[in-house]
């Protein structure tokens, strides 16, 4: 069975969604982008032999609509039209669930070359409110007579996690705090430019960093924010990740394939897992996929070199962290969601590029991605450093 080996993996900046510097962009154009960039990267790779693209998409409507991977594909300047495309939708999860199917289909030898994308644009979710109102609901799952509620407001569950978990305002400001400084820090030191490539918008304007690490943080002004959900609640629009825009992609080969073409893989997917909860405690799933993912590649955390685990609440990075025994000098060494952002669909294939960037940067060897899932799911990945 051939390995799953991962060659390359590239995104745009993480823009502010609605009045951010990449919000009047369309996602399948920008989705279409960022192919290109990531096979002009890789010149060696006929973009013909690509066998499939997955785009994960949190939403998949509006302007997301109509199979945007497909799209995707026949907008870009480099694949050609044979090339096919399927939208992967598992919210959070959806591009790391992208690279999931990538790797098993190589696995599979269903094909030796993948490209697994992810693209989340917030801005324009104006023209997707179908299937976002109360009534599209299905109203088994709305948590009436004892049912879960599937459709239960994300900070919500944050509280509940917090509640549950017994973290505090303190803490929950602190580790926010933390997020900011490592990721102003290392887009100070250069170290995003390594997996960023520049956006140029209509009017000229070169974009290159990501819009959302904040050099004014504070503790102080973190303890001043209002709760954002439920009054007297600890979740603060500080202490949560922000809404945003952003595209990424990640090119997988066959360890065979990449052999024959000269091609050094950056690194190798070990293995995968998934894990459901109740809806109304979704971030703290993690547990459970990191529990599973580390089972199934026969490893412990001592293993794990780096943990990126998407920070959609520092309510819910507290307790995964001290419920998988997690270093917090392992966790997230550059900043997360909370400072960069959380495009949804994106974000499985963004976390990729940081994870591979980081362990090639701090020189280190086995790395580990997860992230809650909306609707009470977590998902894990584990990879090892090939370069």
């Amino acid at each position: 069975m051939p390995e799953a080996v991962i060659v390359d993996a590239v995104r745009t900046p993480i823009g502010r969604a609605f009045k951010g510097s990449l919000a009047q962009l369309r996602p399948d154009e920008m989705g279409a982008f960022i192919v290109d960039k990531l096979l002009e990267r890789n010149p060696e790779v006929d973009p013909a032999l690509v066998e499939d693209v997955y785009c994960g998409c949190g939403l998949p409507q509006g302007l997301q609509a109509f199979n945007i991977a497909r799209i995707m594909v026949l907008l870009s300047e480099k694949l050609p039209k044979e090339v096919t495309g399927s939208t992967i939708s598992r919210y959070c999860a959806s591009s790391l669930e992208a690279i999931r199917q990538a790797a098993n289909a190589i696995r599979a030898g269903e094909g030796d070359v993948y490209i697994a994308a992810g693209v989340e644009w917030v801005s324009r979710y104006n023209e997707a409110v179908e299937g976002a109102r109360p009534q599209d609901q299905n109203p088994k799952l709305q948590g009436n007579d004892g049912q879960p509620n599937a459709y239960i407001a994300m900070g919500l569950t944050a509280e509940n996690v917090a509640e549950r978990y017994e973290v505090s305002r303190a803490e929950m400001d602190k580790y926010a705090q933390r997020s900011q400084e490592l990721a102003v820090a290392s887009q100070d030191s250069g170290f995003f430019d390594r997996e960023i490539v520049p956006v140029t918008l209509p009017d000229g304007t070169v974009v290159a960093k990501d819009d959302g690490p904040r050099r004014e943080s504070s503790i102080e002004k973190l303890a001043q924010l209002e709760p954002a959900f439920k009054p007297g609640g600890k979740v603060t629009a500080g202490n949560s990740c922000p809404l945003n825009d952003g595209a990424a992609a990640v090119l997988l080969m066959s360890d065979t394939k990449a052999k024959e073409l000269g091609v050094k893989p950056r690194a190798r997917i070990v293995t995968a897992a998934t894990w459901g909860n109740e809806p109304e405690y979704m971030g703290v799933a993690p547990i459970g996929a990191i529990r599973k993912v580390l089972k199934r590649a026969g490893m412990t955390m001592d293993d794990i070199d780096i943990v990126e685990l998407n920070e959609a609440f520092a309510a819910q990075v507290i307790p995964i962290m001290n419920e998988c025994n997690i270093p917090l000098e392992k966790l997230n060494p550059h900043g997360g969601a909370i400072a960069l952002g959380h495009p949804f669909g994106m974000t499985g294939a963004r976390i990729m590029c940081t994870l591979l960037n980081g362990l090639e940067t701090d020189d280190k060897q086995i790395g580990l991605e997860t992230m809650c899932v909306a609707g009470g799911q977590g998902e894990a990945m584990i990879v090892e450093r090939l370069n």
